[in-house]
């Protein structure tokens, strides 16, 4: 079957037919393979740990073209990773963030999308075939689209305290070391 490359990660996904999302922009194949993670761990929970970060990866790799909606979705999904990957914050509670910043008045900006946006995208998480081997891409994917995303973590720390997220202080950003370690999970 002919591949061709996602206009949103760059993947390489079947050509083919079919649905994609309404703004965030991705290639049908690419689409499909999402649904066949998400479906994976909706209907399995040992798969669904990492449900956050597969939401907030997929979405930050797919950022679309600026509109408001588009706009909130990225910098609440970029702020969930962070909140998560350098934060330590449980799943549970960084969905309770986003839900507070998407509760609120839009004081998020467009951030101007990497060149590239990790190395890893759903295609590599897709073909995971135990429990184990998914969280353990997943959260190499999520690191590595979070690390991409790093001319803009200043602008999103300073959107952490709106979404409840007081608590999180210049001292808890992580050292260059620790950006490291996260960007060596897959931020090529």
């Amino acid at each position: 079957m002919k591949r061709t490359a996602c206009i949103g990660c760059g993947g390489l996904f079947p050509d083919i037919e079919g649905p994609v999302h309404r703004y965030m922009d991705s290639s049908p194949g690419c689409w499909a393979a999402y649904g066949v993670v998400l479906a994976r761990e909706y209907s399995d929970s040992a798969y669904g740990s990492e449900h956050r970060i597969t939401v907030d990866a997929y979405a930050a790799q797919h950022p679309g073209r600026p509109s408001p909606q588009s706009i909130k979705s990225v910098a609440l999904h970029l702020a969930s990773l962070c909140l998560v990957l350098e934060h330590g914050f449980s799943m549970a509670r960084a969905t309770a963030a986003i839900r507070t910043g998407a509760s609120s008045v839009n004081p998020f900006v467009w951030l101007e999308p990497p060149a590239r946006l990790g190395s890893l995208n759903v295609a590599d998480v897709a073909p995971a075939d135990t429990p184990a081997k998914h969280q353990y891409l997943v959260r190499a994917w999520a690191s590595g689209v979070w690390a991409a995303w790093a001319e803009h973590h200043t602008v999103i720390y300073s959107w952490l305290p709106l979404l409840g997220a007081q608590q999180v202080t210049a001292a808890d950003r992580p050292t260059a070391a620790r950006q490291g370690s996260l960007a060596s999970l897959g931020g090529g």
